[in-house]
């Protein structure tokens, strides 16, 4: 399966905002705070990427469902079920 990003590609430094206290708590917690945002933005990539490919994709989405519900599927004379 593809990855969304290059894994190896080289790291850089970034200044980022976020809730003194927050922050304060994850470092006394030993968190990797650079590994959980990365990971967060990572996840937020994956999402808006799939919801760009259902955009994208709505009008033969939307063709295919009412195909099925004209025709039905290739297989509803194999179910047993």
């Amino acid at each position: 399966m593809p990855t969304l990003y290059e894994l190896d590609a080289p790291r850089r430094a970034v200044n980022l905002s976020l809730n003194s206290d927050l922050l304060k708590r994850g470092k006394e917690l030993g968190i990797n705070i650079s590994a959980v945002a990365e990971e967060a933005l990572a996840q937020a990539v994956k999402a808006r990427l799939a919801q760009a490919w259902v955009e994208e994709n709505a009008d033969a989405i939307q063709a295919y469902n009412r195909r099925v519900e004209k025709k039905g599927v290739a297989s509803d004379g194999l179910r047993t079920f």
